[in-house]
């Protein structure tokens, strides 16, 4: 069984030798991207081995501002924005205090969001607005596997995280036919490679079998595609611009809420 007290040696290791890696590279945007990983993976580690009720913490915080950074997307007002925070941070407390009741509350949030254009009787934006708050929910949402899943979600985000590092590099250097119009830039080597390399973590973090591995190898690429397409409608490059080396906070978390979708449904 997979624990976060298994999977903290070698997430510090890892972190301890990319760190070697990237000071040896000199690149200078590398660097500014490790130092947020330095800051960031003890942070979730430590909210994880609180079991539930730091999981949730961490999911409901993460979740908000991936909102404001989807609402931004979208050009949702602020009312919008903050019904759909207080609707995924409702999904997300009630994975943690009432389980059985998850779906009834994503029904209830989703009534809300609704409600926000209807009430202001929007005829030109509403069906928009609508249609994003929806689809904001339904992805956003899904932050709530989190605390279903615990340590298992803790070595898929590390999985998924060091697939999109491989993917990136391997696209850029054995190039090859385009993944999809969506993402001019990434290619299917690029893929395949970050799939390989993926599959390898979760066999070091012992946390391999076919629903993970399904959820890397194809959730994650295809989560990355999806804000892709919300990022090329909205004609932005970036969710945000505060995270350093990551844009925003959505960048970084993409490829990990389908890949959690997948694997929820897999299990």
């Amino acid at each position: 069984m997979i624990t976060v007290a298994s999977l903290a040696p070698c997430l510090g290791g890892a972190l301890a030798l990319s760190g070697i890696a990237v000071a040896a590279s000199g690149r200078r945007e590398l660097l500014i991207r490790w130092c947020a990983w330095a800051v960031g993976v003890p942070l979730v580690t430590g909210a994880f081995w609180l079991g539930r009720p730091g999981t949730a913490a961490i999911a409901v915080v993460v979740g908000v501002i991936a909102v404001m950074e989807f609402g931004g997307l979208m050009r949702l007002g602020w009312v919008d924005r903050v019904v759909l925070a207080a609707a995924v941070a409702g999904v997300v407390l009630a994975a943690w205090l009432a389980p059985g009741q998850v779906l009834r509350v994503v029904a209830i949030g989703a009534l809300a969001v609704a409600a926000v254009p209807l009430l202001a009787g929007d005829a030109d934006q509403g069906l928009h607005r609508l249609g994003a708050g929806l689809l904001g929910l339904a992805w956003l949402s899904v932050l709530a596997a989190l605390v279903v899943l615990g340590a298992s979600a803790l070595a898929l985000f590390v999985a998924v995280s060091i697939a999109d590092i491989a993917a990136y590099f391997a696209g850029r250097r054995l190039g090859g036919p385009r993944l999809s119009p969506l993402s001019p830039a990434k290619r299917w080597s690029g893929t395949l490679a970050g799939a390989a390399a993926g599959l390898g973590v979760l066999a070091v973090l012992s946390a391999l079998s076919w629903p993970t591995a399904v959820a890397v190898a194809v959730g994650g690429p295809a989560g990355d595609l999806l804000e892709s397409m919300v990022k090329r409608g909205a004609r932005t490059k970036d969710a945000g611009s505060w995270l350093p080396g990551s844009g925003g906070l959505l960048d970084r978390i993409d490829s990990l809420l389908i890949a959690l979708a997948v694997l929820l449904v897999l299990r």
